[in-house]
């Protein structure tokens, strides 16, 4: 007789809490503490900045006010989203048998076929959040708007103009010193300042610190060890590190203070849900469905302190 398998798992509350997070904070950004992580937002939060001016003056007798005071806002608004996946048990019933019997080949797999279901979502999940971090565009589906995005829209940011024909191994080094040139002056040291770069810009820099010749620095490059001379440990430039953002568009650059990037989200609210559903017993089928709600977005606190790095086509 047939083993009779039944895998409908509701997960709810702490569950759920637990499989949003690790759908929305393993992506690269977050998971490598590259940007401020506000959970719990149930509609929208404010971000409120201050700001002064001279506050040092000359000594009176009196309290004479000093300086000017200046609060200033802005709003991040998580947009809600889901994912509705249906999968046919018998696809997969190979590999779950075989994950049940421990077969080797297998052994990076969860062992129950409701968690290789998940496991496989929150991949993809955090994959597109990853991408929307940076160049979602809220008009597309499933998208929220980017720090790209917003940044280009943002008259107070601060613009750099890229290379015509984009960002090479020989040109790196001066557009790098470009964003670097343009980070304003009070900005310039912070601990928490940053050069975010997109993958392209990365392998660029690397490859021209490896040296050989005219499209990189030197004959032998970094340590005198050519192109052998990276392995994936941090990088910097002019003493400013640089933060590698996978979901960032080819030859696209951000210069900001981690602490004026935010990610929000309400991960932890009683809306968010993760289910695993098995239809036998409903309209007996082999199908399982999947199913997740979360909410997310991005915002930055002053648009004056960044740097946006845009190519040239």
């Amino acid at each position: 007789m047939a083993t009779t398998t039944s895998i409908t798992t509701t997960y709810a509350g702490q569950n759920a809490g637990k499989y949003i997070s690790a759908a929305l904070l393993s992506g690269s950004t977050i998971a490598n503490g590259g940007i401020e992580v506000k959970p719990n937002i149930a509609f929208k939060e404010v971000i409120k900045r201050i700001a002064t001016d001279a506050i040092v003056k000359n000594a009176t007798c009196d309290f004479d006010a000093t300086s000017t005071v200046t609060l200033t806002e802005r709003i991040i608004t998580p947009e809600e989203f889901q994912v509705n996946l249906q999968l046919c048990k018998k696809d997969f019933r190979s590999d779950w048998e075989a994950i049940q019997m421990g077969y080797s080949a297998f052994d990076t797999l969860p062992p129950s076929f409701a968690d290789f279901l998940l496991s496989h979502v929150v991949a993809k999940v955090a994959e597109k959040t990853e991408q929307n971090i940076w160049k979602g565009v809220t008009a597309n589906a499933g998208e929220f708007d980017g720090f790209q995005t917003l940044a280009a829209a943002d008259a107070t940011v601060i613009d750099v103009a890229g290379a015509s024909g984009g960002v090479t191994a020989a040109n790196v080094v001066a557009e790098l010193g470009k964003i670097v040139d343009a980070i304003p002056a009070a900005l310039y040291g912070k601990e928490d300042l940053y050069l975010y770069v997109s993958q392209s810009i990365a392998r660029d820099y690397v490859r021209a610190l490896g040296g050989f010749g005219a499209s990189g620095l030197g004959a032998n490059g970094t340590n005198a060890q050519g192109t052998q001379w990276f392995n994936n440990g941090s990088l910097s430039f002019d003493g400013v590190k640089i933060f590698v953002c996978n979901g960032m568009t080819n030859d696209f650059a951000i210069a900001a203070q981690k602490s004026n990037l935010y990610f929000g989200t309400g991960l932890l609210s009683d809306q968010n849900e993760v289910q695993v559903i098995d239809l036998a017993d409903i309209d007996g089928s082999q199908n399982v469905r999947v199913v997740m709600r979360f909410s997310a977005a991005v915002q930055y606190g002053v648009g004056a302190e960044i740097v946006l790095y845009t190519p040239t086509a």
